[in-house]
């Protein structure tokens, strides 16, 4: 009887023995499942982040060449006024010049 007793104790000790060893292994097993999903949540952020980033860069790009296009059309039109206005002051600039000149000369006009 004492045989059988240890025999079934040595039976069940091995039962347990082997869940635990199945536990840790299912354990292990998840911990390697949670860290491989990690990581690939990592790299998945990653790679939204760098198309976010490319996005907002390419946005940034077309805002500045549409900011200097306007400037550079406000310019240019400024630019060509004070080139109309020249020109038709050049006209009176130059009578006015020969006026004064002329008095200065005394000539009638």
């Amino acid at each position: 009887m004492k045989v059988e007793v240890l025999k079934r104790i040595k039976d069940t000790e091995k039962g347990y023995t082997a869940m635990i060893s199945e536990a840790k292994a299912a354990r292990e097993k998840r911990i390697a499942s949670a860290r491989l999903e990690a990581d690939n949540l990592v790299i998945r952020a990653e790679a939204e982040i760098e198309e976010y980033k490319r996005k907002r860069l390419a946005e940034a790009r077309d805002e500045i060449s549409r900011k200097r296009g306007a400037i550079q059309r406000k310019g240019e039109e400024h630019a060509t006024a004070l080139k109309n206005r020249g020109r038709s002051n050049l006209e009176r600039s130059v009578a006015f010049l020969v006026k004064r000149f002329r008095e200065q000369l005394h000539v009638p006009a």
